[in-house]
């Protein structure tokens, strides 16, 4: 067996584990909350222990990215897409509180225009003007890749709305509907792949590898139907077609957002953006796809 796939084996179930004992600290903490004080949020606090791993995985994913943009001369202020990360996550957490809905809009924007401001009031302390605009741009693109995806990925959590309620369920949903379309196309590519899905950017991709990975997907979407679409009302004899349609979708743009990363890797000229998890790379190479899905995640729980 080759160590690349042992070391997948071996660190994955450990990285999974992790995930699901701070889900189930999220799933905890809402019912504490909503039992101990329910002033705070109708139906208790979501999101603890998502936020957990945001505040640890984020800072380091943007180390990583910064050093892909080094191989362009873009040197991001990396304590500034760090804070601008920080605050958009946090936002998104806190917009599940009644009181803070009146703001959110203009809260988001002010966060939105404070990153750039930030970034050139840095180079100005230093009374440079050589690599302003870089500097500024790829700390804005660094914030808004990882936090502004990030947002997106707190929001499935915590929604609370009249057609969708995020719980830990969604969330978990979404990350093993991304990760088993990779575990489809990477067993369905060796053993069927023939078609080259994108030859210059992934070699290792293949038509049909997609094609499993996708189908693979939509099956893992059905078997959290009854737990997810159920909880909001959907109809039992639509809500599985919805749940597959869902893995079919979220699956694919989950495999859009890995070859994303890979077209910085080429253009940085590296094979991985770190070296922290052995078999799997850097934080970014494991959180691209999952982060890339969940804007779109999002949408199809909003609209059906």
């Amino acid at each position: 067996m080759e160590q690349s796939l042992k070391n997948r084996l071996t660190y994955g179930p450990m990285m999974l584990g992790a995930l699901f004992l701070l889900l189930w600290l999220d799933s905890y903490a809402q019912r504490w909350t909503a039992l101990h004080h329910p002033e705070w949020r109708e139906g208790g606090v979501g999101g603890v222990g998502l936020m957990i791993i945001l505040c640890f995985v984020l800072p380091i994913a943007t180390v990583e990215l910064a050093q892909l943009f080094a191989a362009e001369q873009i040197r991001p202020y990396r304590s500034v897409s760090i804070l601008g990360t920080g605050l958009l996550v946090v936002h998104a957490f806190i917009t599940q509180f009644p009181r803070f809905k009146d703001i959110a809009a203009s809260t988001l924007a002010f966060i939105v225009v404070f990153v750039p401001l930030l970034a050139a009031l840095r180079r100005a302390a230093r009374k440079e003007t050589q690599e302003a605009i870089v500097r500024m741009a790829g700390t804005i693109l660094a914030t808004m890749y990882l936090g502004g995806l990030a947002w997106f990925l707190v929001a499935i959590r915590v929604k609370h709305g009249s057609r969708f309620t995020g719980s830990t369920a969604s969330l978990l949903m979404l990350l093993l509907v991304v990760k088993s379309t990779d575990i489809g196309a990477y067993f369905g590519g060796r053993a069927l792949g023939r078609h080259k899905l994108i030859p210059w950017l992934s070699p290792g991709k293949t038509w049909e590898g997609l094609v499993c990975g996708m189908l693979t997907a939509g099956f893992v979407g059905m078997a959290f139907a009854p737990l997810v679409y159920r909880a909001f009302g959907a109809d039992h004899h639509t809500y599985w077609g919805k749940a597959f349609l869902f893995g079919i979708i979220v699956g694919g743009i989950g495999q859009a957002g890995d070859l994303l990363e890979s077209l910085m890797k080429r253009d940085a000229g590296v094979k991985d953006s770190g070296q922290l998890v052995p078999g799997f790379g850097g934080v970014l190479d494991i959180i691209d796809s999952p982060l890339f899905a969940a804007p779109f995640a999002y949408l199809c729980f909003s609209f059906f």
